[in-house]
């Protein structure tokens, strides 16, 4: 039987089926507080305003990150209006810019089966395939040092000339620039480091002549600069929070609030790279013993550095979310193709017989997840997630069975097969979360606040902050009591919110004696607080997590006329 990788009919028809459910997906679900409501809405105010250069959330400077992911969705939005597919559309193009970038590097750097497993690799994994369909930062920042790693790995090789070696090695750089403009100077630092890391391990010194340094930086800088410059002559105080705040601080302290143990991303990883798990230390095993080629470079153990030390660097590090280690995925994914092209069938059947576990968990249980249902309100929830959680246990099942089958005889078909169960049943987990979703963006309230809402209402935010609801009302909000993450903005700007209740109160009264509409969302604990005040208010919408009020009282009814006297009954004896 003629090698699957070698079928061209075959891998482009697999790809395109990739590429429909995964454009599909992008669209299938809510924007989900807090990264996905906040890049969104930071770039639909982007379009509103026409600017550029200064970034803002709900109105306010945020200058937490750089701006190429805004720009991307801004200029989705521009040409594609507003909408959840739009929104994701950056990321989704970046996670699918990783499979590309794995396949061709893998092709070439290796040979074209180690191409075809470490797309399908990569495609699969949870985390990689998940994070590309959430509108985050994360997978932005991976795509590009994707492109970094992948135009070093191709710019290295012994076989090629001079010019195709520097334009290789000037994608890399134009790829560090493009990271440091995703999400900051980790996008050149931690390139670097592995850089000089992977020359004290390799003893490779003659690497640093083929980098071209000079050229490569007039591209760094090219790409880099202008923003950087205009946005510190309109915003003086934007270098100092930039730099030394979101950088260094962030780093060495817990000023965000994010702290994790050391052991932190262990989990995630070990889940985020199912259905691979079963080869994943042996593949890492088989980078570190990885002999020295004729021309000194050294590719598994460059992507072997490149993986272990991301993972170190974040792991030691005071601030931890689970996507921060999502730029090793592509590193992890070459390495362990490298590992496929060579193992032994028991390979496959490991990473089977590995998804097989999750997937009998989940037959096995997900009946009980309504179970944990807090409230009354999330249980239907809960109960609407168990056919999703249910159908992707069964297709997970499947999969690991039909790949421990074909290992013996058709690897290539075992390896297909893991691939797409594993994602498949991943986008279906993912799909099924929706109604969750929709919970946490407040979503089913959008209808009630719009029918209440005009271009003059003012609308508040009382003891919290929406990170989606603006992006869907298409309208800012003036934040009371609570900062959130804007601290640093309405520190520069402190007459775009109200930092008291109190404050709130006496605006809030005036409005409405005065006869202007507000409608305000606030949290339950707030609401109670002013209910007992008697600050005048009317629900129009409510869950859990919020109440949205009017200041616009039911007017009231008018006093029912005195009935006439009634005629006097004779009274029968």
């Amino acid at each position: 039987m003629r090698e699957l990788h070698k079928s061209k009919t075959f891998v482009w028809l697999l790809f395109l089926l990739f590429c429909i459910i995964w454009c599909y997906m992008l669209g299938a679900r809510t924007l989900v507080p807090t990264d996905e409501g906040r890049y969104a809405e930071m770039a639909r105010e982007m379009v509103a305003t026409g600017d550029w250069i200064t970034l803002r959330l709900n109105g306010i400077k945020y200058f937490e990150k750089p701006p190429l992911q805004t720009w991307m969705n801004a200029i989705t939005f521009e040409l594609f209006g507003l909408g959840e597919w739009q929104a994701r559309l950056w990321t989704g193009l970046c996670g699918l810019l990783g499979v590309v970038l794995v396949a061709f590097t893998g092709r070439r750097v290796f040979s074209p089966r180690v191409g075809f497993y470490a797309a399908l690799v990569l495609g699969s994994s949870f985390l990689w395939a998940g994070l590309g369909h959430i509108n985050t930062l994360d997978m932005g920042l991976s795509g590009m040092m994707t492109l970094a790693l992948c135009g070093l790995l191709l710019g290295q090789r012994s076989d090629i000339g001079a010019t195709e070696r520097r334009n290789w090695m000037l994608l890399c750089w134009a790829g560090m620039a493009l990271a440091v403009l995703s999400k900051g100077l980790i996008g050149v630092v931690l390139p670097g480091a592995v850089l000089v890391l992977y020359t004290l391990f390799s003893r490779d010194w003659a690497i640093w002549k083929r980098l071209h340094l000079v050229l490569g930086l007039i591209v760094f800088f090219a790409i880099t600069t202008p923003w950087f410059v205009l946005i510190s002559l309109k915003n003086p105080e934007f270098p100092y929070f930039f730099f030394i705040h979101e950088h260094f601080q962030r780093f060495t302290t817990d000023v965000h609030h994010r702290s994790g143990p050391l052991y932190y991303f262990a989990p995630i990883l070990l889940l985020g790279i199912v259905p691979w798990l079963g080869v994943l230390f042996q593949s890492l095993w088989q980078g570190a013993h990885e002999r020295s080629a004729a021309s000194g470079f050294q590719p598994k153990k460059m992507l072997l550095i490149w993986a272990v030390f991301i993972f170190f660097f974040f792991s030691i590090s005071d601030s931890k979310l689970p996507s921060y280690i999502l730029p090793i995925f592509p590193a992890l994914a070459l390495l362990i193709a490298c590992h496929l092209d060579n193992a032994s069938n028991k390979a496959v059947i490991a990473s089977a017989s590995l998804l097989l576990l999750p997937a009998v968990v989940g037959l096995a249980l997900c009946w009980k997840i309504p179970s944990l249902a807090k409230d009354a309100y999330s249980l239907p929830l809960l109960q609407a997630h168990v056919p999703w959680v249910f159908a992707a246990s069964v297709i997970a099942f499947i999969g690991g069975i039909a790949a421990i089958r074909l290992a013996r005889r058709q690897r290539e078909w075992a390896v297909v097969a893991l691939a797409a169960s594993g994602f498949v049943a991943g986008q279906l987990l993912m799909a099924g979360h929706d109604p969750q979703g929709r919970y946490s963006a407040g979503i089913d309230l959008v209808p009630a606040i719009q029918a209440e809402m005009t271009p003059q209402t003012t609308l508040y935010v009382v003891g919290k902050y929406e990170q989606s609801l603006p992006f869907y009302l298409r309208r800012t909000m003036t934040m009371v009591q609570h900062m959130d993450e804007l601290e640093f903005g309405l520190g520069q700007e402190p007459q775009l919110w109200i930092p008291t209740i109190d404050a709130f109160v006496v605006k809030w009264t005036a409005d409405q004696a005065a006869g202007k509409k507000d409608i305000a969302i606030i949290r339950p604990e707030n609401y109670q607080e002013l209910q007992q005040r008697g600050v005048p208010m009317r629900v129009i919408g409510q869950d859990p997590r919020r109440v949205v009020v009017s200041n616009v009282l039911p007017a009231a009814a008018p006093a029912a006329p005195a009935a006439a006297p009634a005629a006097a009954t004779p009274v029968t004896p």
